[in-house]
Parts: C-alpha cells; sequence; structure tokens
C-alpha cells in the first residue's frame, strides 16, 4: 500500500516557460504529486469553483497575471468558505516590500520568490513539500513569511 498519499497541488502562472519549469522541477523532487495549471487567475478560480470539493493540498500563485492578479486570486479565495483553509503560497519574481506585505494580510501562508536556477526551484518545493499543513496551517510570524531555498 502507498504510505505517502498523492498531493494535489494547483499553479496559477500566466508565463509559459515558468509553468514547465514549475512542472519539470516538480516531478523531480516527487512523485506523488497531481499537479493542476491554470494560465491566469480567472482561470484559477474557474478551476477551483469547478473542482472544490476535494480541495487541492495547496495552490501557488503568481502575482502578476492577465484577467486577474494574484492578489484578486488571494482575496476572493480567503472570502470563499469552501476555498478559505486551502494553504496558499505566492510565487513572484518579485519580492516588493508592499507586495509581500499586502499577500501577509491577505492570509498567504507564504511568499516565495521564483529561485533564478532550476536547483534552487527544486529546493524551495522540496521545502514546500516538507511541510506538514495539518499542522502548520496557520500562517507562520511575519518574519518566517518570505521561504528561501
Amino acid at each position: 500500500m502507498n504510505s505517502t498519499p498523492e498531493k494535489s497541488i494547483f499553479l496559477a502562472e500566466d508565463d509559459i516557460d515558468d509553468r514547465i519549469l514549475f512542472e519539470e522541477a516538480l516531478r523531480e523532487v516527487s512523485l506523488k504529486t497531481q499537479l493542476t495549471i491554470a494560465k491566469d487567475g480567472q482561470h484559477l478560480i474557474h478551476i477551483l469553483d469547478q473542482r472544490v470539493p476535494p480541495p487541492p493540498d495547496m495552490i501557488f500563485i503568481d502575482l502578476n497575471m492577465p484577467r486577474k492578479n494574484g492578489f484578486e486570486c488571494l482575496e476572493e479565495i480567503k472570502q470563499t468558505p469552501k476555498l478559505k483553509d486551502i494553504p496558499i503560497i505566492i510565487f513572484s519574481t518579485s519580492a516588493q516590500p508592499e507586495a509581500v506585505n499586502k499577500v501577509y494580510e491577505q492570509g498567504a501562508n507564504y511568499f516565495i520568490r521564483k529561485p533564478n536556477t532550476f536547483h534552487l526551484l527544486k529546493k524551495t518545493l522540496q521545502k514546500v513539500l516538507a511541510i506538514n499543513w495539518k499542522e502548520n496551517y496557520k500562517q507562520p510570524s511575519k518574519e518566517n513569511f518570505i521561504l528561501h531555498p
């Protein structure tokens, strides 16, 4: 019997190269994951609306996307009863303090600045997958909000 259940991970990312890198890194880090990709924020909300329950184990959201950005997605998810407890990891190229503060206040669980190498991306994903969300479902302190590889 499979001792580790498969994790369901959603990624909202408009950049095709970033989506491919994320998918390849995730595949190398863990075979026990199922990745669902949304090409923008509006697509993410549509998928969540259609597929939840059951909720994914976590959602990675890029901040700068067309049609509905990461801030809008986060706000909508946190205001929707069936979605509000899903762990949210903001995954962005920019780590502007204003953006980091805003998503922290909106209730995101972690903030990751997109690593600039494939190796660092894999290390970062390993770190996120190692989190026991059942025990660590609360938002970390502000000092531990930005996750580093």
